[in-house]
């Protein structure tokens, strides 16, 4: 049996806020309006899978106020996003060039997200709160979950990290390529992957339904 497998990236969070892990005002409306275009598309999951992250339920519960699918979803941390804050504590422990503001502005976070990921999977910060080795396992495990779960159409909510690396995995990319596919995934953006005989093929990737030439000002976001 085949499966076909959606893995949607949450909606905008907070970025810049105290608490990032929370759908901003915008961040509702494109869940919702995500919920709307796979509804159009015939996507009909029978089951449901999200990471322990707020942003991971309060994504899913947008798009099911269109697909009213009745499923409660399955919680698997697996699907959670590494620790950046405590990889940027690991990396400038013992160092003085810390930035002083992380969100002064954008293209500042995303260099030095990537900087610090790429030193992450090169073993290069100590004491890190996760491993790249154990997150990658992690992130390996949630999918085989999914695989062996029965389910012909399963949908999963998650973040760009473990987006970027199941990509990476699936394709036998390098290491590396996990950051540069997780800086181009979208908010609420699908990635559509076959799921048979104990293998995975990539069937899309940072796919909008949601977004048209009207709304793109408004809904294409990253963060």
């Amino acid at each position: 049996m085949s499966q076909m497998f959606h893995l949607v990236r949450h909606a905008q969070a907070s970025f810049g806020a105290a608490d990032y892990d929370n759908l901003s005002e915008l961040g509702h409306r494109q869940s919702a309006a995500l919920g709307v275009a796979l509804k159009q598309q015939g996507v009909t999951p029978d089951a449901v899978f999200i990471g322990a992250q707020k942003r991971h339920r309060q994504t899913w519960e947008g798009i099911e106020s269109a697909l009213q699918t009745g499923i409660t979803p399955v919680v698997l941390p697996g699907w959670n996003e590494f620790d950046f804050g405590g990889l940027l504590k690991a990396r400038y422990a013992e160092r003085d060039d810390a930035p002083a503001d992380l969100n002064s502005d954008r293209k500042t976070h995303f260099r030095i997200l990537r900087d610090t990921v790429l030193e992450w999977q090169s073993d290069e910060i100590s004491n890190p709160p996760e491993t790249f080795a154990a997150f990658t396992q992690r992130v390996r495990e949630a999918r085989a979950i999914i695989a062996a779960s029965g389910a012909k159409a399963p949908i999963a909510v998650s973040s760009g990290g473990a987006i970027g690396r199941t990509v990476a995995d699936v394709m036998e990319a390098p290491a590396e390529q996990m950051i540069l596919l997780q800086l181009q995934v979208k908010n609420c953006a699908v990635a559509r992957f076959v799921l048979a005989k104990g293998q995975t093929w990539l069937n899309g990737f940072n796919e909008t339904p949601h977004i048209d030439a009207d709304n793109e000002g408004e809904m294409l976001t990253y963060s």
